[in-house]
């Protein structure tokens, strides 16, 4: 896939992209970042991810490479920006 820029974080590891994508002869603008899990609300530690995330591809264009649709109509989607894979670098301690 090619370039989309991000206008939204749902939480630290969902997005939603401004003029949506089209995959698998399905369309949609949320995102969900394959192989990586983050609290959800109401749990600990959801708002320092979602910060996380925000910090990382808010208001930034971000490749995605897509791998399926779950069960909530989201593309699951390797997720790169500036050619780094965005889990590693959500993976690597912040200082």
């Amino acid at each position: 896939m090619s370039l989309f820029y991000v206008d939204l974080v749902d939480d630290g590891d969902s997005f939603h992209i401004q003029g949506g994508w089209q995959w698998d002869n399905k369309k949609g603008e949320r995102v969900r970042i394959a192989n990586y899990n983050a609290p959800e609300r109401g749990q600990p530690g959801y708002q320092e991810a979602k910060r996380r995330l925000e910090s990382l591809i808010l208001r930034k264009s971000v490749e995605l490479r897509a791998k399926a649709i779950d069960t909530y109509g989201r593309l699951v989607a390797d997720v790169y920006i500036d050619g780094e894979n965005v889990v590693d670098l959500l993976m690597t301690p912040t200082r």
